[in-house]
């Protein structure tokens, strides 16, 4: 009707061959290849609903979770450990602990994992671990061997009281007999005198071992004798000129003392390796001051006899 004298089927092919054309120069509209090259990479259908945030599904694009970072020291709230090797009765612990905790907190770890209560541990470091200093303070760096000698509750109340009863009447004897010094036996050795390289020694005082072999000191028979205490080994090392003997401090059964005379700065003292008093080592002019530290760091401080 809005062409009248136009054949309607003339119509009909003038209508179809106008939208062809249009379709055509439609897709040669300028920018439709620059758009094509920003496509991601895959580009095509997939990459044009990928970059649009959508699926080749239609479904939401979701990216992938993101893996979290830790720098290693969330766990202990930013603090910075060492880490430890803890030997006790010959089984070995890796452990991580806190560089700024104290050696008593350290022994609280090492309850939770051997069950030795606190009181019966020997923990050493470089001699006896010091409850109230930090392992920084003591200098003590990763890979660092942690030795703990002790025995557990059970191990203690397993002991039988006949062995007790021995040690009480052994010590009665004792103190019914003379003074240590005033026996002819030590007086043959303390009558030499004080020897002249002996240690200084500090009455009232006491002292942790020191890091050098205790020297300057007679043997029963009065030769030059040096104590050197190995607290990695577990072991007491006593020298003389001739050889040198190393004793598990695990053998020792008893360490026994006394101030000597007009000299009472400095001990006698001896370790009993056997079951009677023949058995005893003899060591004199002691220091006083290290007299404790050596009953403890060989006999441990749980042992009260």
């Amino acid at each position: 009707r809005a062409f009248p004298g136009v054949p309607r089927g003339r119509l009909y092919t003038i209508i179809m061959a106008a939208a062809a054309s249009a379709a055509a120069d439609g897709a040669e509209e300028p920018g439709m290849e620059a758009e094509a090259q920003e496509l991601p990479l895959g580009c095509g259908r997939e990459g044009s609903l990928l970059a649009a945030g959508r699926s080749p599904e239609g479904e939401e694009r979701r990216d992938p979770p993101q893996a979290s970072v830790s720098n290693g020291g969330d766990a202990e709230g930013g603090k910075e450990l060492v880490e430890l090797k803890v030997i006790w009765n010959k089984n070995k612990y890796d452990v991580k602990f806190c560089l700024d905790s104290t050696g008593a907190e350290l022994k609280q770890k090492i309850h939770s994992l051997t069950g030795l209560p606190p009181a019966m541990q020997k923990v050493m470091f470089k001699g006896l671990l010091p409850e109230d200093k930090t392992l920084r303070e003591i200098k003590v760096t990763n890979g660092a061997k942690i030795m703990v000698v002790g025995s557990t509750i059970n191990d203690v109340l397993a002991v039988n009281t006949p062995k007790e009863a021995a040690q009480q009447e052994v010590k009665a004897e004792e103190n019914k007999k003379e003074p240590l010094c005033r026996q002819k036996q030590h007086r043959k050795v303390l009558d030499k005198g004080k020897p002249d390289d002996v240690m200084p020694s500090v009455k009232g005082v006491q002292e942790r071992l020191p890091t050098v072999p205790l020297s300057g000191m007679y043997n029963k028979s009065g030769g030059k004798v040096r104590l050197t205490f190995k607290l990695e080994q577990d072991q007491l090392w006593i020298g003389t000129k001739e050889r040198t003997e190393k004793l598990p401090m695990g053998s020792i059964k008893n360490v026994v003392s006394e101030p000597i005379e007009g000299h009472e700065d400095y001990h006698m003292m001896a370790f009993q390796l056997g079951p009677t008093e023949a058995s005893y080592y003899w060591v004199y002019w002691v220091p006083t001051q290290y007299v404790d530290a050596i009953k403890d760091t060989v006999l441990g401080k749980w042992q009260y006899f």
